[in-house]
């Protein structure tokens, strides 16, 4: 099995790249051969981790900045897989969603998924390349007080399937959704809004996931790894749970 999944000598972006989903894609793509493109807001974080990879180079890059992402992509030549990863959440439903925080909400997780692809769809076409889109559960079912995010992951996975039926033959592109990780993302949320009672909030994000534990940022990596491989070229415009059974029911 060594030589299945194989990415040698591709070149890979994952935005949000330092940490969490980003970094243990970053990882596991740099395993299979790839060379990969971290790219964050944090370019220490992504310098660290680059130099842990070999053929790994940190990119500095606001997603939803148009300049900084043109800056970012005059520098890369060629690209053949896209990740757009680099994502936030919010706690709130319809009633507790200001305005500004709905804005900044789909600027980070909707708006620059145009951005980001827009600019690499060149270098993409130029390859007959692929790109994942790292969604959500909250894209296909109401996750109780997340109005503003549900929304978000709608739209992604609504603009991945939309770029496959424009574009059938001359790329791929997917959507991976996953239920909750362990990641600092979700440590983050816990922090925030149940420090006084973090164990038992976790334990009910476990509950809601029938295999009976988090995902790991490895079970994500390895579905992006698979969804990038020659193995996968007949996947096209999907959306992939990854959620121990969540949405099974």
């Amino acid at each position: 099995m060594t030589d299945s999944f194989r990415l040698e000598n591709k070149i890979a972006l994952v935005t949000g790249g330092a940490s969490g989903i980003g970094a243990a894609t970053a990882r596991e793509l740099a395993r299979a051969g790839a060379h990969i493109l971290i790219a964050d807001l944090n370019l220490a974080a992504a310098q660290s981790l680059a130099s842990e990879l070999p053929n790994a180079k940190a990119v500095a890059m606001d997603v939803t900045d148009s300049t900084s992402i043109a800056s970012a992509f005059a520098e890369i030549p060629a690209l053949d897989i896209l990740i757009n990863n680099a994502g936030i959440g919010l706690v709130g439903d319809i009633t507790r969603t200001s305005e500004e925080d709905f804005a900044k909400v789909m600027r980070v997780n909707v708006h620059s998924v145009f951005l980001v692809t827009q600019a690499a769809f060149p270098l993409l076409l130029a390859s007959r390349g692929c790109i994942v889109n790292i969604g959500s559960v909250a894209a296909t079912v109401g996750v109780k007080q997340r109005f503003a995010y549900c929304a978000s992951k709608g739209a992604v996975l609504a603009m991945t399937r939309q770029i496959a039926v424009d574009y059938p033959k001359e790329l791929r592109i997917n959507c991976i959704a996953p239920g909750t990780v362990q990641t600092p993302f979700v440590e983050g949320y816990l922090e925030k809004y149940h420090a006084h009672e973090k164990e038992k909030v976790r334990a009910e994000l476990v509950a809601r996931q029938p295999i009976g534990r988090l995902g790991t940022p490895e079970d994500i990596a390895s579905l992006v790894r698979y969804l990038c491989s020659r193995e996968a070229e007949f996947i096209n415009g999907a959306l992939i749970p990854i959620d121990g059974g969540w949405t099974a029911a």
